[in-house]
């Protein structure tokens, strides 16, 4: 069994208590805030929260095109191919309309065209040439339009190199993750009682360091004949680490103070709860504060099931990312 907290990170641990005294009511100890969804969603929707990816399980509709358009946001985070392919086509798109516009001004706009070669083709040429700055001087624009149209398009290259070179030190320079969490939680034997459990790994070379957890429970309760969600800050075994170099398993022990005290799979299912995780912590190569989110739903949690090792130790201490999710169930003794 992967035991929670390994020996490497116990080295690293920072004491910390995860209680948010914002988050409860002091006259019952019953937490109430509702971190931002709204009273209305919080009571009445059954849909879950937070998606697994991180995103908010939230649609706005009702919106201008002006409002809903944000393309600086679109551009940071559609991933890299996206990214390369719409810079490649806004490009060829730019030269093609341009070619079109030397092309509609006349056989003697471009000077230097060849007998074997297209005259668009070769006006798409000259764009490409007057957009880059290249100037061969093979093909020369002729008379006022050819002329204008030189000029607005080396002032638009311009612009558009100076727009894709920003972007391209934006996007490899905006901090992100790579931290990938187990598909399922479990509800697993720890110490001498039962322990909510999830494992987490990062993927990436770059290390994170003061890595913290904060875990909501989000349930429906009864309370005067209707169903009201209720959000309980989950203590941890170990908020926090201060180096993340292998993977983290995040463990909420089930005693006595525990909103899952008493709770059998059925009541954990019945009330259609949800964990809600956010990560912090500081990347080292930028001194950057990064955040990830994910949650558990009540399907995706199982009970009386344990993670499987995934340490090997030998000359070298490594873990095996193919397992991360891998699970079995308990055999109870």
């Amino acid at each position: 069994m992967d035991v929670p907290g390994n020996a490497y990170q116990q080295a690293s641990l920072a004491d910390a208590s995860n209680t948010d005294a914002n988050n409860v009511d002091a006259s019952n100890d019953v937490p109430t805030r509702d971190l931002g969804f709204g009273s209305v969603v919080t009571e009445q929707s059954r849909q879950r929260l937070l998606n697994r990816n991180g995103t908010f399980n939230v649609k706005r509709h009702g919106l201008g095109l002006l409002h809903q358009l944000n393309p600086y946001h679109e551009l940071m985070v559609m991933p890299w191919w996206t990214f390369t392919l719409l810079v490649i086509g806004t490009y060829l798109l730019l030269n093609v309309l341009f070619a079109v516009a030397y092309w509609l001004c006349g056989e003697d706009a471009i000077l230097g065209l060849s007998e074997g070669m297209p005259r668009f083709v070769q006006a798409f040429f000259l764009s490409v040439q007057t957009f880059a700055s290249i100037g061969y001087g093979y093909l020369v624009p002729s008379g006022m339009a050819a002329n204008t149209i030189a000029t607005v398009e080396a002032l638009t290259g311009l612009f558009a190199v100076a727009l894709a070179t920003g972007l391209i030190y934006a996007r490899f320079s905006r901090p992100s993750t790579n931290i990938v969490f187990s598909n399922q939680a479990v509800v697993a034997p720890y110490k001498d009682s039962q322990g909510l459990m999830f494992r987490i790994v990062n993927l990436r070379k770059s290390q994170l360091i003061d890595l913290s957890a904060r875990v909501i429970l989000t349930r429906f309760e009864e309370k005067d004949g209707h169903l009201i969600r209720k959000f309980y800050p989950l203590e941890l075994e170990r908020p926090s680490v201060a180096f993340f170099p292998l993977s983290w398993t995040i463990v909420h022990p089930i005693n006595v103070q525990s909103p899952l005290s008493g709770q059998t799979a059925d009541d954990y299912q019945r009330a259609n709860s949800e964990i809600l995780i956010l990560l912090t912590g500081i990347d080292e190569t930028s001194f950057t504060t990064i955040q990830t989110r994910s949650s558990y739903t009540c399907n995706e949690v199982v009970w009386d099931a344990r993670f499987e090792n995934m340490f090997s130790t030998g000359k070298d201490v490594s873990i095996d990312v193919r397992k991360l999710s891998e699970i079995a169930p308990h055999a109870a003794s």
